[in-house]
């Protein structure tokens, strides 16, 4: 990439820190500061719910004991985060995460996955309307509450089953909900720019979950790496329509904090991954990993860091000189295959389990088996390999893929 498509590819991208000018245009309107800490809290979309720009994703409490849910959440509230996702629906985790939210002083706007079911004592991605209102009804009883701001539609990543939700009673279910009262915004989560266009755009998606990160963001073109369109494409159309979306995933599964493995070469840092996605168009909030106070401060960190704190320019400004070669940046370049394996979403699954610190995390592994095809289905024919613009050993990725998910 040379020094011109690098400077369009930043002004018109990224919003670099180095312009705080544009960026506090931007968010002026909505941004605001909490008496009692240095939160900047903005609107969820269209609608008038207010959330920290920081926000608890809950995956790293599995397993944890209650006093240290607790402790995390009573952190948390003191430093003004006011929004939690919970996606996952293990009963015993959310007796604590209930716990933990009754003993602090300040109310969280929840958002509660539907679709997301215990069975078996295990986490499941679900469709049947049974499972699904049983597992929904219950996550109100045990929060205690008669209205969960965000009924959120779990985890939606293929057009045949966004034409399944938007056609039959999940929606109608979702839609109920709303007239009564008891869900505030309907949304839905998923990893998909395509379909995640497709749910907004029928108009009854008010909010978006949805993964969000630089090295998502970016693909290979003729002049070096660019930005992916329909990423781009999404994210405006959100904007323009009021549609709110809160963002997993800003770390890449933790692949751009650790310099060993990052796309990029280098690592970067959270308040710098927590920049980018917060000056993407629509987004209002970034749902972090808090599996320690430390974690959580340094999300947290963003709202008061300086601009040189959040500069990431130099990073980029070394992408002609950077060695790309191995790493899967899950740009697509790679398919089709010949026996139909969704090879992106293989690799980013593989990556994600890889940077579990405790284990493969259930979701990614649920979701990695709700894949159409698998890695074992590979049949090492080597054509992706041939068409990777980065080298990436794909078929030694699929094996180490079976070894992890079994299939």
């Amino acid at each position: 990439m040379n020094r011109r498509d690098f400077l369009k590819f930043a002004t018109s991208v990224i919003a670099l820190s180095m312009c705080p000018r544009v960026k506090a245009e931007i968010h002026a309107e909505n941004m605001e500061r909490n008496n009692n800490s240095k939160m900047i809290y903005r609107n969820l979309g269209r609608s008038d719910i207010r959330v920290s720009t920081v926000a608890l994703g809950i995956e790293s409490f599995v397993n944890k004991p209650a006093a240290h849910i607790g402790q995390q959440f009573k952190f948390a509230a003191e430093n003004g985060i006011n929004f939690v996702d919970i996606c996952l629906s293990d009963p015993q985790l959310l007796e604590k995460l209930s716990q933990a939210m009754a003993a602090c002083d300040s109310r969280f706007v929840i958002q509660g996955h539907a679709g997301s079911v215990w069975k078996n004592g295990q986490y499941l991605r679900s469709r049947d309307m049974l499972a699904v209102r049983e597992a929904f009804e219950r996550l109100f009883r045990i929060l205690q509450v008669d209205c969960i701001d965000i009924g959120m539609i779990h985890y939606v990543d293929t057009t045949d089953d966004l034409k399944r939700i938007m056609t039959g009673d999940f929606i109608k279910y979702m839609k109920q909900l709303k007239q009564e009262g008891k869900i505030r915004c309907v949304g839905m989560s998923s990893h998909n720019p395509a379909v995640a266009l497709k749910a907004v755009q029928t108009g009854d998606i008010d909010v978006l979950m949805f993964s969000v990160n630089l090295a998502y963001d970016m693909q290979p073109g003729s002049n070096g790496i660019v930005y992916n369109e329909r990423r781009e494409k999404l994210y405006t159309y959100c904007a323009q329509h009021g549609i709110g979306i809160d963002v997993m995933k800003a770390y890449a599964g933790g692949d751009l904090l650790n310099a060993r493995v990052s796309p990029f070469g280098q690592a970067f840092t959270p308040v710098q991954c927590l920049d980018y996605v917060l000056n993407r168009p629509a987004v209002a909030s970034v749902m972090i990993g808090c599996g320690s106070i430390s974690e959580i401060s340094q999300a947290v960190r963003w709202c008061t860091a300086s601009e040189q704190e959040k500069d990431y320019s130099n990073i980029l400004s070394r992408l002609d000189k950077r060695n790309w070669l191995g790493h899967c940046i899950y740009c697509g370049h790679c398919a089709p295959c010949p026996v139909e394996i969704d090879i992106a979403s293989v690799n980013k699954y593989l990556n994600l389990a890889l940077a579990g610190k405790d284990g493969v995390p259930e979701t990614v592994r649920e979701h990695y088996l709700l894949l159409q095809n698998h890695a074992s289905d590979c049949v090492g024919c080597g054509a992706c390999e041939k068409r990777c613009p980065f080298e990436v050993a794909i078929i030694e990725k699929m094996q180490q893929a079976v070894e992890i998910f079994g299939k």
